[in-house]
C-alpha cells in the first residue's frame, strides 16, 4: 500500500495516466472524482493538490467548525439543473434526517461531509510529515472537551465536530510508522468493505436475513481450511470477535468432543480436565479455562527453549504427570507466532504426542497463520494440517480491518453438535431453503457482526498472491531491521539469531549503561529506559513501537511489522528515533 505521493490515488494504468503525480493527468483524476462523488471528489482534489489549505496537524482544541454546505439533489434527473440550497447543520438535528420525510437533502448533504472528513483522516495516515499520535493525558482530554452525554440533543454541526475531534485524536494506525501492536496499517478495499457491512447491518445467524454474507462466509472458510492441509477444505468453522473468543472455542468443543455430556450437565458430570500450552502462548488459553470453569490453575504451561518455542519432552513429561494424578488432558494448545517473539512451536512433534496419547490438537495461529499464504515462509507451520482446530486471526499479519477472527475446526458438524440450543423461534426447521447454511446454532454468539467481507474482499481484490507479497514483504523489513541493529553499537538482542517472524526484540543500550559491568543494578536501570522512550515517542508523537518484561528478561522493544506501507526509511527513523530519544538516559 504506498501513499498518495506514491500514486496511492491512481487508476494503475501503465503509461501513468490517472496518476495525481502525473501533472497533466491530475486535474482530470479530479474532474472524474468530483463526477462521481460530488462534494467529497471537490474536497479530497483540494486536499491532495493544494487548491485549498490542508488541515494543520495541530492547534486549538475546537477543530474546524462544518456549518453549512449545498446540500445534494434526491431528484432523478441525471444531471439535474435543481438549485442547491444552503443546509444549516446549526438548524438540524438527527430527527431531520433519514427516515424523516423529506430528509434526502440533509442526509446526503451530512454524509458527504462525514465522508469528507473520513478521507482527509485516511490521507494523512499515510504522510509521514503528521503525527502517529496528537498525545493527551487522560486527564488533559477530559477537561478540554465535554464528553458527557445530555437530555437535549445536539445538532448536526455539533456531531460533525465530535466526528472532528474523535480523529483528531485517534491513534493514526495506518501510519507507516506505527508498529506497536500485531494488527496495524490501513487497507482500502478493507475499509470499503466495512462501510458497505455497516450500510448494510445485518446479522450473520442465518442465510435469510444475509444471504450473500453467509455463502461468503462458507467459501472463505472451505478456502482457509484447504490452505491449512485438509483435504478439499472439509471440516467447519466460524469468524469470532477474536482470537481470545477462537481459543476459547477451541477449547468449548474438545471439552464436548472427549465429555459430550457436560453440555447438559456440567463441569460437576466430568473428571478433572487439563490443558496445556506454553509459558509463551497467549493469555487467552488461561482466560478461556477460567471462562469455561475449567479453572487457570488446570492450564499447565510447557517451558520453552531460548527462541520461544514449546519444548516436546517437556510437554510430554508433564501429560505423564497429570495422568498418574488422575487427572485427564484434553487439550494442547500450540503457538504458531507468539505476541512476544514471534516463535513458532514444534506442530510435528506436538501433533505425534498429541495422537500418542489422544489429545485434541489446537494452534493458536493468530499471529502466525497469515505465513499459511507465503509459499517462502508456510513452512514455519509444518504440522498444521495435523490439528483439530486452527485460530486464524486475518486482521493481524494479513492486514484486514478489525475485527476478523476465524476458528476453523477439521470435523464437520462438531461445532454444531456442541453449540445447538434447538432455538425454533429463530432456527424454524421448515424453512424453503437449506437449513445447512443457517450458522447462527453452532456460535455461542446470537448476533453476530459481518467480519468476512472484508476478508473476501480484499482476496478478490488481491488475490492469493498479493497476500503473499504484502506477508514477503513484512518479514523482509524484520529481517532488515535485524540485520541493522544486531551488531549496532547501544543494542543488545533478546535473543540470538533471526527472528522468525516480524517481531525483533532488542534492548536499547544508553551511553550512560555501556560502560556497567552486567549485574543487578544494570539491569534495573536498563528496565527504565524502554518505558521512558517509548512515553517520548508519544509525546513527540513520531512514532510508536511496544515494549514489555518476559520472565527474567527486564523491558525490551517488541518491534513488529504488519503494514505493508511501511520502508526501509521508516525503520531507519524509528532506529534514529530511539537514539534521539534515549541518549540522554
Amino acid at each position: 500500500m504506498a501513499s498518495p505521493g506514491s500514486g496511492f490515488w491512481s487508476f494503475g494504468s501503465e503509461d501513468g495516466s490517472g496518476d495525481p503525480e502525473n501533472p497533466g493527468t491530475a486535474r482530470a483524476w479530479c474532474q472524474v472524482a468530483q463526477k462521481f462523488t460530488g462534494g467529497i471528489g471537490n474536497k479530497l482534489c483540494a486536499l491532495l493538490y493544494g487548491d485549498a489549505e490542508k488541515p494543520a496537524e495541530s492547534g486549538g482544541s475546537e477543530p474546524p467548525r462544518a456549518t453549512s454546505r449545498k446540500a445534494a439533489c434526491a431528484c432523478n434527473q441525471k444531471p439535474c439543473s435543481c438549485p442547491k440550497t444552503d443546509v444549516n447543520y446549526a438548524f438540524l438535528h438527527a430527527t431531520d434526517l433519514l427516515p424523516a420525510c423529506d430528509g434526502e437533502r440533509p442526509t446526503l448533504a451530512f454524509l458527504q461531509d462525514v465522508m469528507d472528513i473520513l478521507l482527509q483522516y485516511v490521507v494523512k495516515s499515510f504522510d509521514r510529515s503528521t503525527k502517529v499520535i496528537d498525545f493527551h493525558y487522560p486527564n488533559e482530554l477530559l477537561q478540554e472537551y465535554n464528553w458527557e452525554l445530555a437530555d437535549q440533543p445536539q445538532n448536526l454541526e455539533e456531531i460533525l465536530m465530535h466526528c472532528q475531534t474523535t480523529l483528531k485524536y485517534a491513534i493514526k494506525t495506518g501510519h507507516p510508522r506505527y508498529f506497536n501492536q500485531l494488527s496495524t496499517g490501513l487497507d482500502m478495499v478493507g475499509l470499503a468493505a466495512d462501510w458497505l457491512t455497516s450500510t448494510a447491518n445485518t446479522n450473520m445467524f442465518t442465510y435469510e436475513i444475509a444471504p450473500v454474507f453467509v455463502l461468503l462466509e462458507y467459501v472463505t472458510l472451505k478456502k482457509m481450511r484447504e490452505i491449512i492441509g485438509w483435504p478439499g477444505g472439509s471440516g467447519d468453522g466460524i469468524f469470532s470477535p477474536g482470537g481470545a473468543i477462537s481459543n476459547m472455542y477451541a477449547m468449548l468443543i474438545a471439552r464436548f468432543k472427549m465429555f459430550p455430556e457436560v453440555k447438559e450437565k456440567g463441569m460437576a458430570a466430568v473428571p478433572r480436565l487439563i490443558a496445556f500450552t506454553s509459558e509463551h502462548s497467549h493469555f487467552s488459553l488461561k482466560k478461556g479455562a477460567a471462562a469455561l470453569g475449567i479453572g487457570t490453575d488446570s492450564v499447565i504451561l510447557i517451558k520453552c527453549d531460548e527462541r520461544g518455542k514449546m519444548i516436546p519432552s517437556d510437554l510430554e513429561r508433564r501429560i505423564l504427570e497429570a495422568k498418574q494424578k488422575g487427572f485427564v488432558p484434553f487439550l494442547v494448545s500450540a503457538t504458531a507466532g507468539t505476541t512476544v517473539y514471534g516463535a513458532f512451536d514444534p506442530l510435528i512433534a506436538v501433533a505425534d504426542i498429541c495422537k500418542k496419547y489422544k489429545i485434541w490438537m489446537h494452534v493458536d495461529a493468530a499471529w502466525g497463520g497469515g505465513l499459511l499464504m507465503s509459499r517462502k515462509h508456510k513452512w514455519k507451520l509444518s504440522g498444521v494440517e495435523r490439528a483439530n482446530s486452527v485460530t486464524w486471526n486475518p486482521h493481524k499479519m494479513m492486514g484486514v480491518p478489525l475485527q476478523c477472527s476465524a476458528l476453523l475446526v477439521r470435523e464437520e458438524g462438531l461445532m454444531q453438535s456442541c453449540n445447538q440450543m434447538h432455538a425454533s423461534y429463530l432456527f424454524q426447521q421448515d424453512k424453503h431453503y437449506d437449513l445447512s447454511y443457517d450458522t447462527g446454532d453452532k456460535a455461542l454468539q446470537c448476533g453476530r457482526h459481518v467480519d468476512v467481507f472484508k476478508l473476501w474482499l480484499m482476496w478478490r481484490a488481491k488475490g492469493t498472491t498479493g497476500f503473499e507479497a504484502h506477508i514477503d514483504k513484512c518479514l523482509e523489513l524484520a529481517e532488515y531491521l535485524y540485520n541493522i541493529i544486531k551488531n549496532r553499537e547501544g543494542y543488545e538482542m533478546v535473543f540470538d539469531g533471526k527472528p522468525q517472524h516480524t517481531n525483533v526484540c532488542f534492548w536499547y543500550v544508553p551511553p550512560s549503561l555501556r560502560v556497567l559491568e552486567d549485574n543487578e543494578e544494570r539491569m534495573s536501570r536498563l528496565s527504565k529506559v524502554a518505558p521512558v522512550i517509548k512515553a517520548r515517542m508519544m509525546e513527540y508523537g513520531t512514532t510508536m513501537v511496544s515494549y514489555q518484561p518476559l520472565g527474567d528478561k527486564v523491558n525490551f522493544f517488541r518491534m513488529v511489522i504488519s503494514n505493508p506501507a511501511a520502508t526501509h526509511q521508516d525503520i531507519d527513523f524509528l532506529i534514529e528515533e530511539i537514539e534521539r530519544l534515549g541518549q540522554d538516559l
